[in-house]
């Protein structure tokens, strides 16, 4: 069992909080992105790219294409201009070939380090991060972006990238937009986004994305082959991709969760598309990697996620809530009728009684996955689970708390969604879940440990980053992972919003 032990909040002194949001208000700054860095945006280090060479910036075919290069050449010089290839984008998002940035009309935010671009969930823990700070402009465009993203490429994108045009993320787009209008009660501005908001939830509501045995949704990524921006940049110092080293790992491991032969061929000592498959849905689902679904997370598709349905749930009740502003109230009805049937089916098939924990369901063995992971909270935090269901949650609590806040998982698997590591979103629904249930000191208490342990490494490095190792309080993790990417990256957009949002909990905002 896990200490317990009180971080020392209420020990933070005035000097180290002040300190932290100068911080965190200087970020905002230096992650905004907008047309006059678009350059800046449009270079990644995740794909090859030749020196000297032209940095392709997409638009969709809906875009007028010289208002865009109007607005490009009024915001550059005629030297950055002349680095910038503008491109329409081919209805078959397999025909790209040189991969290149997508272009969003207006200010966002990127999470930090190799990370420059706008994310899909990211976007909602920096857009709380933004109205703490009041940065209400900044937090509108935003979620002005990601509208524009469903409008013009389909869906909120993994990320603004033409190697993500084939998966989403996890679905946080209503939240964003209720949590906008809280402060700006544009009712104009709300009726506006309603379709596409609705148009988002179809995607999630069609195949392959719903399962049909279950009435659930899963994580269910289109296209072929491996994820480009693995190949390129998730080396290590052999040069060996993410993919080489999984392919070293079936090698050597018997692997009892699933059917290995449907993701590696031993013959070929290579990988399959089925892997494939699976290996995009795992990084639509934003957890990339843990062992989950298996190792690696392959078998995926052949499982229907607490997290996802969670989100789904809450976009049924935030939908319903905004018919319900507009004065809509068959509407209203008809959304409120899909979320009470979703909660029914995660309480079918997700919770687990004889745990009290809520586990990922595999469709293809007709069983949940006894897998302990902290997406066991966002019931709560939703407020899907009876009073019970959550007392039976709080009491497995111990599992996961560690000094610096909460596993991801209590497995220790070497990759970084998996102990021994802590990240700020699953922090964030943990202690709303069990605030919302009225497990307040348990709420105060893991906030204070994740938010002690930042500026603990916060005054060693001046930085926030990503992700922690929540056992030892560090940031130090890269030799801990190993899998995927290993750095720790520095920014952080989505730890600076949950910290920001325990400091006001705490009242120390």
């Amino acid at each position: 069992m896990h200490i317990q032990t009180l971080a020392p909040a209420e020990r933070l002194s005035s000097r180290q909080v002040t300190s932290l949001r100068v911080y965190i208000k200087a970020t905002w700054q230096t992650l905004s992105r907008s047309l006059i860095h678009i350059l800046e945006a449009a270079r990644d280090e995740k794909v090859e790219h030749c020196p000297g060479q032209t940095w392709p910036v997409y638009i969709s075919a809906q875009e007028n294409r010289q208002s865009v290069e109007q607005a490009l050449k009024a915001a550059l010089s005629p030297e950055e201009y002349a680095q910038i290839d503008l491109r329409v984008l081919p209805d078959d998002p397999e025909a790209i070939t040189e991969h290149g940035l997508l272009y969003l009309p207006h200010d966002y935010v990127v999470p930090g380090g190799r990370f420059n671009e706008m994310y899909g969930w990211d976007s909602y823990f920096i857009l709380l991060g933004l109205l703490r700070d009041g940065e209400l402009a900044m937090a509108q465009s935003m979620v002005d972006q990601l509208v524009y993203q469903v409008q013009h490429y389909g869906k909120v994108l993994n990320a603004n990238r033409t190697y993500m045009l084939n998966r989403s993320q996890p679905p946080v787009l209503s939240l964003m937009v209720l949590k906008l209008f809280k402060y700006t009660q544009n009712r104009q501005w709300l009726r506006s986004v309603l379709p596409a908001l609705e148009h988002y939830y179809a995607y999630w509501m069609s195949e392959p994305h719903l399962e049909p045995t279950t009435g659930l949704s899963r994580y269910h990524a289109l296209g072929h082959g491996p994820a480009p921006e693995v190949v390129c940049s998730e080396r290590d110092e052999a040069g060996h991709t993410h993919y080489d080293r999984v392919c070293q790992y079936y090698r050597h491991h018997a692997v009892p969760d699933y059917d290995l032969t449907r993701f590696y061929d031993a013959e070929q000592d290579c990988l399959t598309e089925q892997f494939y498959i699976g290996d995009r849905s795992m990084r639509e689902s934003g957890f990339d990697i843990s062992d989950r679904f298996g190792p690696f997370s392959a078998d995926i598709v052949h499982h229907v996620p607490v997290c996802l349905n969670v989100l789904l749930y809450r976009m049924e009740r935030d939908i319903a809530r905004i018919h319900a502003l507009l004065r809509q109230p068959k509407a209203v009805e008809t959304w409120n009728s899909r979320s009470e049937m979703r909660r029914q089916l995660i309480d079918r098939y997700l919770w687990d009684p004889e745990a009290g924990l809520y586990f990922d369901y595999n469709v293809h063995q007709g069983q949940r996955r006894v897998y302990e992971f902290a997406t066991t909270f966002m019931p709560l935090w939703a407020g899907i689970a009876s009073e019970e269901q959550a007392s039976q949650v709080q009491e497995n609590l111990w599992k996961f708390e560690a000094p610096g806040g909460l596993l991801t998982s209590t497995h220790i698997s070497g990759n970084q969604w998996d102990a021994p590591f802590g990240w700020a979103p699953l922090q964030l629904f943990a202690v709303q879940g069990l605030n919302r249930y009225q497990f307040k000191m348990d709420a105060r208490r893991l906030a204070q440990k994740f938010v002690s342990m930042v500026i603990q490494e916060f005054e060693q490095s001046g930085t926030l980053v990503e992700k922690y190792d929540i056992e030892r309080c560090s940031a130090d993790v890269s030799d801990e992972i190993h899998f995927g990417y290993s750095s720790n990256e520095v920014g952080f957009g989505w730890t600076n919003g949950v910290v920001l949002e325990f400091l006001a909990m705490m009242g120390m905002a």
